[in-house]
């Protein structure tokens, strides 16, 4: 049996010299902000070599680009705020009107 972890995000990814690191946070069920909103806290870190975090983002790209042909997700575009190259940031959501459905692809090849 293999050991999977759940995350609700990352927190953020430090780079020194050939060392990538990863932060995993989860949303706490105990601590939350003013606001109500559950607080991220770290969980756990991936480390990887420069190479290996390279080869796994263009395998994560792949996946989030079978996720959109799919329709699980869908790309907006970022609310522009006066500077020309603020608007084309893409930014990725999940759509609320459409109804999911099984992914037919495991890989994303």
């Amino acid at each position: 049996m293999h050991n999977e972890l759940y995350t609700d995000g990352v927190s953020e990814v430090t780079v020194s010299g050939s060392v990538v690191r990863v932060d995993l946070v989860s949303l706490s069920p105990f601590e939350h902000d003013a606001n109500n909103v559950p607080k991220k806290v770290f969980q756990q870190r991936l480390i990887f070599s420069v190479e290996a975090f390279a080869n796994s983002v263009e395998v994560l790209q792949k996946a989030l680009q079978g996720l959109v042909q799919a329709g699980a997700i869908k790309r907006v575009q970022r609310a522009t705020n006066g500077n020309s190259d603020s608007g084309s940031e893409q930014v990725v959501s999940l759509p609320t009107d459409i109804p999911r459905t099984p992914n037919a692809s495991k890989n994303f090849r």
